[in-house]
């Protein structure tokens, strides 16, 4: 399965005006053969905390453009938002899948980052979350869920890949670029990871970093500092190769 990471910057707080500014390069992975375009966390508005302004239905404008780039590139899109609660409770950091076809998988980061007061202003999901797309058994996460490596340790047996959107700053880039390929290595699987780049709220940086890491850890495609879409397959005999040489996961 061919995979395309976008490593965008966004219009702060601005829907409408990212879309626009992405869909070139939806259509460039798309046009390189990308099954799953990938895109970054709270992609359209960056890392906001202020949800009355930014918080969406599900079948609102942004995810409402997901599945229209999805049918005309025939590719997934993925990438995170904030989903408002229909019972008017606080919105989720949602992770959203969209098919070609209209299908739709979803996750809620199960984690709000405390640091940067987002559990005060969302809530958190409960359920982990694995789909198969194209063959490919993905495990779908947010963020500061990649710090919580149980979380990724009781998924890997039914895992071929962890996809991983965020708005990791820059100060603290070492500890992302570590924990992704830990998360490769321990679990023996693919990590897909996009980061924005850009300078956010709070004159915070982002640098990107954004990887593709297969199942030995190796960096099979990175960048870093600018836009960019990084592409690589992402095959599941090579897990199953991998695990039955290194039988590590036999041994938690």
């Amino acid at each position: 399965m061919r995979v395309s990471v976008l490593q965008h910057d966004i219009v702060w707080e601005d829907a409408a005006a990212t879309r626009a500014h992405l869909e070139p390069q939806v259509a460039a992975a798309a046009a390189g053969g990308a099954r799953l375009i990938v895109l970054t966390e709270m992609f359209a508005t960056g890392f906001s905390m202020n949800v009355e302004r930014t918080a969406e239905p599900i079948d609102g404008p942004t995810v409402t453009w997901m599945f229209e780039q999805a049918a005309h590139h025939d590719a997934w899109i993925a990438g995170s938002l904030a989903v408002r609660d229909p019972d008017g409770g606080r919105p989720t950091n949602g992770l959203v899948l969209a098919g070609p076809d209209g299908t739709m998988h979803r996750y809620d980061k199960i984690h709000p980052f405390s640091y940067g007061g987002e559990h005060e202003r969302f809530g958190s999901g409960s359920d982990d979350v694995t789909v198969q797309l194209d063959g490919v058994r993905w495990h779908l996460s947010v963020c500061y869920d990649l710090r919580f490596a149980d979380q990724y340790w009781g998924a890997a047996p039914d895992v071929d890949a962890y996809l991983v959107v965020a708005n990791w700053p820059t100060p603290r880039r070492a500890h992302w670029r570590a924990l992704l390929e830990a998360r490769a290595i321990e679990n023996q699987a693919f990590v897909v990871a996009s980061n924005r780049v850009g300078s956010g709220a709070g004159r915070l940086e982002y640098s990107g970093d954004s990887r593709i890491i297969d199942p030995m850890g190796e960096v099979l495609a990175g960048g870093a500092g600018v836009e960019t879409i990084l592409t690589a397959e992402i095959d599941p005999s090579v897990v199953a190769e991998v695990r039955e040489r290194f039988p590590f996961l036999l041994d938690r």
